[in-house]
């Protein structure tokens, strides 16, 4: 895991481990319990982000469990 950084259950979306909610999303259900890490910088034009259903530019987890 990227330096204990917490990953949303709903949206993946990774977030520093001082934050309460996802600054995505909103969700309040984060987890340590994650692998991989991508950034989308323009995710209108990545096939990894449509993949995910990555609306918006941030750093995402690959697995939340």
């Amino acid at each position: 895991m990227a330096g204990d950084r917490l990953a949303c259950r709903e949206c993946h979306a990774v977030v520093d481990p001082d934050e309460d909610t996802c600054s995505i999303c909103g969700s309040t259900s984060l987890t340590e319990d994650w692998a991989g890490y991508v950034i989308v910088a323009h995710p209108d034009e990545s096939e990894i982000a449509r993949e995910m259903e990555v609306t918006k530019p941030g750093r995402y987890a690959l697995k939340v469990r």
